[in-house]
């Protein structure tokens, strides 16, 4: 599997002073991002189409949100928000 998520712009500094429950909620749903886009752009190093829009994803304690690079093989967490609750 070539497909990978990882931390973009702020999103790698606030994920420093996050704790670990949220980054691990965090984790989770950006792997099922990586898995759903990779079924769905087999071929994503080909991939010559419009980007698919990204979006916001809530998990306990915050939310994420992410964008996906077809041609990169990559789904970037963008930004992060812990509310801590």
């Amino acid at each position: 599997m070539s497909w990978k998520w990882e931390y973009a712009f702020g999103a790698e500094e606030a994920a420093r002073t996050a704790p670990e429950d949220f980054l691990a909620a965090v984790s989770r749903c950006a792997d099922e991002l990586v898995r759903a886009a990779e079924a769905l752009h087999v071929h994503g190093r080909a991939y010559e189409g419009i980007y698919p829009k990204g979006g916001d994803v809530i998990v306990s304690g915050g939310w994420f949100r992410y964008q996906i690079v077809v041609r990169s093989e990559r789904v970037y967490v963008i930004h992060i928000t812990y509310l801590g609750f």
